[in-house]
């Protein structure tokens, strides 16, 4: 008896500064291993918006090493699901890969509580999405709880 394949999930934006970037560090906060997460966007920025990077500290979440990497045809061909956060039409497509779009608010240029409500509305679709996934994972309590 083998054991399952790990399933991995590219999480795609345009810039890679934001939604792309808190869906990424969500799902492996709760997936613990459990699911593999990439972000990248298809047209990268310089770096992670540091309105996202603020908020996602201060819910205890590390974005020291998140830095904007280019969507490529090959990040979507290795894993089990892309997920579109408002790159449309230029996401390369890869026959075999499901494909999800949540149409998310920007994050970029908001205020804190601006924010707090995009990472808000990931983290329901991040552990809905986990819940799917890998349905025997015991999540822990949304980072939001005690944030």
């Amino acid at each position: 008896m083998t054991a399952p394949e790990t399933p991995q999930v590219v999480f795609a934006c345009v810039r890679n500064g934001g939604r792309s970037v808190i869906s990424r560090v969500l799902t492996e906060h709760y997936a613990r291993g459990r699911v593999v997460a990439r972000s990248a966007g298809t047209q990268p920025g310089e770096h992670i918006h540091p309105e996202v990077a603020a908020v996602l500290e201060r819910l205890g979440l590390d974005t020291s090493r998140e830095t904007p990497t280019l969507l490529t045809r090959e990040t979507i061909a290795a894993s089990t699901m892309a997920i579109t956060l408002g790159c449309g039409e230029e996401c390369p497509y890869v026959p075999g890969v499901r494909y999800v779009d949540w149409p998310v608010a920007d994050p970029g240029g908001q205020d804190d509580a601006g924010v707090r409500a995009v990472v808000a509305d990931l983290d329901v679709r991040v552990r809905q999405l986990l819940v799917e996934l890998v349905p025997d994972l015991e999540l822990p309590p949304s980072v939001l709880e005690a944030g």
